[in-house]
This record gives structure tokens, sequence and C-alpha cells, in this order.
């Protein structure tokens, strides 16, 4: 019979992903003498959600995705999520931006790239619409230097393979698109594996691979008792500690039903996976420098907004589009079939089912994913790149996603999109539920929640005084300050070396 271990520490990390991450780097920098745990499923970090093959990488400043900025209906644009969002990112680059300035990660270029951030539509009604949005949007200081046109020689100028391929006839039909250069490619397993590494070499700082977390029970009123399991050796652990933070991808929801913390009844997790299709044309790849959005599908989720995505990965450019919807049971790329069956509780059940009644939409067009060839695959590929050819492209399996049910104010479910922070009462706990915007909004989402569950410090004048040395905008909004809006996009520019302040 095997003994097991009894280990304690005053933070421990749930999976080894961008907010993990975020949230262990955010700790040490406000409290340096923390002792924390980090636990990981699989044998090493950023494999998930944060990996890049399974993230959009876009670097979400809703600068492109037209699912942040819907048009009401009396006809206007409606763009405060899109500022919201903006907003958030803005965080998160002065906080790498910090990171890169205090020698914590090195080599920006490793993780971001400037890249233009296009919405492309076709057809009167659509390019009314984005004609509108674009209005909307310049009046906005976050969304200075976006630029409109519904002139087919500037759009191809903008990004060549959008026009190629274009008969006489369709060219002669209403196209337009935005473009903005301030957008970024973010390749957030790079950045999450940079940040570990960082976090490795502290003191006090530990991280267990491969090992799973079993339980998580109160140890007491102030402490809880996280169980553990090494996958490999079967070695097993138990870690007391005063703060559990859940930040497990997909996995988050069943993690957060083995604390059965009031404050997490109800909610339950609908998992939605998908496919790129992935260039395999070098010449292709390097006809195209953008991510170009478009509008959704009806009943689609906003991660399967179509995007013709130019990206940075193991240091050489590749060209993605999708991604392509699909579902499956498991809550995780590396889950099980069983995860949905398993979170499915007494108190979520009706929810889950009730959301499920509300979404028909979505069900048909997981359904009309699910059975998509290749070749239909390259059909909706063609809507955005005409001359596109079969044989130039391959499937590539995206991540999964968990959109969040939970009861809306009826006391029925609701299918959320987005992300949120589930925590008890005291804050002794917190989990990280949902998906997109995610990783691009890490910083601002884990500040977030350290003002939840850590209240007094996070008020101290200590803290305040090093979130405003990370975060030079902390509590001010960039968008009511457009002098500052400047100064912070072009010193975190010159910082990671973007575009336009870096050439």
């Amino acid at each position: 019979m095997s003994s097991k271990e009894n280990l304690e520490a005053d933070v421990v990390l749930i999976g080894a992903g961008i907010m993990s991450a975020t949230l262990g780097l955010l700790l040490k920098e406000l409290k340096p003498n923390l002792k924390i745990e980090i636990l990981e499923r699989l044998d090493k970090a950023a494999v998930e959600s944060s990996d890049a093959w399974n993230n959009a990488g876009t670097g979400h400043a809703a600068f492109c995705e037209l699912n942040y900025t819907p048009e009401m209906e009396d006809g206007t644009v409606d763009a405060s999520k899109a500022v919201d969002i903006v907003e958030q990112f803005e965080v998160s680059r002065q906080f790498w931006s910090y990171l890169v300035s205090k020698k914590i990660l090195n080599n920006p270029e490793d993780f971001i790239h400037s890249i233009p951030h296009m919405s492309f539509v076709w057809g009167k009604d659509n390019v009314s619409f984005l004609k509108k949005r674009y209005e909307e949007m310049i009046k906005h200081p976050l969304f200075k230097g976006m630029e409109f046109s519904d002139d087919v020689t500037t759009i191809k100028n903008w990004a060549p393979l959008l026009m190629k391929g274009r008969s006489r006839e369709a060219l002669e039909d209403a196209y337009a698109a935005t473009s903005m250069k301030e957008g970024t490619d973010v390749n957030f397993g790079n950045l999450t594996r940079k940040m570990f590494d960082y976090l490795k070499s502290l003191d006090g700082v530990t991280s267990r691979f491969s090992t799973e977390v079993v339980d998580i029970k109160r140890s007491d009123k102030t402490t809880w008792n996280v169980s553990t399991k090494n996958i490999k050796t079967n070695a097993k652990a138990t870690i007391k500690a005063p703060f559990v933070f859940i930040g497990a991808g997909g996995g988050s929801i069943l993690l957060l039903q083995k604390a059965n913390i009031p404050e997490s009844e109800g909610f339950g997790g609908f998992p939605v996976g998908g496919q790129w299709l992935r260039c395999t044309n070098e010449e292709i790849i390097n006809k195209h420098m953008a991510k170009v959005y478009g509008k959704a599908s009806v009943g689609a989720p906003p991660m399967s907004v179509p995007h013709l995505d130019t990206r940075f990965i193991d240091g050489k450019r590749a060209l993605l589009f999708g991604p392509y919807a699909g579902f499956s049971t498991k809550f995780l790329k590396t889950g099980s079939l069983l995860d949905l069956f398993k979170s499915l509780k007494c108190d979520n059940i009706f929810t889950m089912l009730g959301a499920g009644m509300r979404n028909m939409s979505l069900t048909h067009y997981l359904i009309s994913e699910v059975l998509k060839s290749k070749k239909s695959k390259v059909e909706s590929l063609k809507e955005y790149f005409p001359d596109a050819d079969m044989d130039d492209w391959e499937i590539e399996i995206a991540g999964q996603r968990v959109q969040v049910i939970k009861k809306g104010k009826d006391g029925k479910g609701v299918l959320q999109f987005g992300t949120e922070v589930v925590s008890s009462a005291d804050g002794s706990i917190a989990a990280l539920l949902g998906a997109s915007p995610g990783a691009s909004t890490a910083a601002p989402i884990m500040i977030h929640l350290l003002e939840k569950c850590f209240p007094e410090e996070f008020n101290s004048l200590e803290w305040k005084t090093k979130f405003k040395e990370m975060i030079p905008s902390f509590g001010i909004q960039l968008n009511d300050n457009p002098e500052l809006a400047v100064k912070v996009r072009e010193e975190t520019s010159k910082t990671l070396k973007l575009y336009p302040f870096n050439n």
C-alpha cells in the first residue's frame, strides 16, 4: 500500500494554461513570498486551450469580430461590448509589456506579432451594416485608425486572396471591408510556457505535471484539501491551502463540482469542438498577411466565426481557415467521452435541458457542421478565398470549448457565451468557466478575481501601487482618456516590438 504525501501551500493553481500562468505571476509580483503549487494533468504546460493550434490567437481586441457589435432592431450598431473587450485587451498588453521590460519574458516576437485585423462582408445589407459599424467604432478612441472601404481594388491591396479568382460578374456585387493595423497575433501557447518557465525558477513555486486532481474538499473553515494522483506513478498527495484556483479550461466545471460550493449550484457546460483547414502551400501562405473575420452563420457560437487567419506558429507563418464547429461529449481535447454525463447533477440537469430547448438553432448548426465533408469545408473557404484548391489544405483538429450554462433571471437555463469567474463567498476558491474572448483578456480577468478573493489586500496601498506599475492605466478607462490611450499603446508597442512604432 503506497503512502500519501501531505503538503502545504498558500495557493494551489489547477491547470497549466494562460489563466493559471497569469494569476501565478500576478501573485508572485504582489506577494513574492507566497508558496504556490501548480497542478497539471498533462506532461507539459499549455497543451489544451492555450495551445496555438487550439486557440484562435487573434489577440481578441474586437477590431474585426463582428459578433461583438450586434445590429439592433432600430438599425443602430451597439459597440459597448467591443469597447469593453478592447479595454481588457489593452490591460493584457500592458501586463505582457511589463513582464518583457522586467526581463521576466524575453523575445516578445516569440509570442506576439503585428498583423492587420480585417472584417470582410458581401451583399448590400451586410455592406450597409459594416459601414454603420465602422462609423460607430471610429467614434471611440481605442478604434482610432480603423479604415473602411467598399472598393474592390483597395480590398485586394489589403488582402489579395479575398478577391483572387472572383468572376467579373461576381466583382460587380457589393463588397466591403475594414482594416485595423493595430491588430496582433498572439501565440498563447508560447506565451504561457514562457510564463511557467519563469514561475518554475522562483523560490516557493512547485510544478507537478502528469498530476490529476482527484478531489477538492474543505479541510476546515479557512483551508482546502486538494487530493492528487500522479498519472504515471500513481503516487498520491494531499495539498492543504487557503486558496485554490481552478483554471483547467473545459475541465473546470467538473473540478468546481467536486468543491461543492453553493455558488456553483445550477452551473453546467455545453462542449463545442472544432476543426481548422490548414494551408500546406507556402506560396499561398505568403500571399496573405491578415486576420480576416466574416459574419457567423445563424446559431453559430462565437468561437466559430469564420476567419481566414494568418498565424505565427512554431517559428513559421501559417494560414488557417475556420474553425468549423463540432460536437463531442468531451470537455477537453484529451478528455473523456463521459465528461458531459459526469457533469450532470441534480442541481443543474433542468438548467441544462432548458438551455438546450432554448438553443435548438445551435443544435441544428452543430449537426450540420459535423456532417460536413472536407469538400464542403473547402466550399465554405471559397467564400473568402475563391481560388482555393482542396489539395492545398488539410484538416487540423482544434481545441474543445465548454460554454457556460447557468440559471437566468427567470430561473430557466441560459447558454452563456464568454467567460465567468465563480468564487466562494469567502473568496477561498475560484474557477474560470467559459471560452471566448478568454486568453486575450486573461490579465483583467485575473485582476478581477484578485479583487473578489483578496479584497483587503487588493485595496491596500501596497497592492494598488504595484498594480499601477504593472498596468499604467490601472483604474482608468483608456477609451475615456484618448491621450493616455495613445501613450500606453505607443509604450507597449515599443516594448513588444509591434507596428506602427517599431516597423
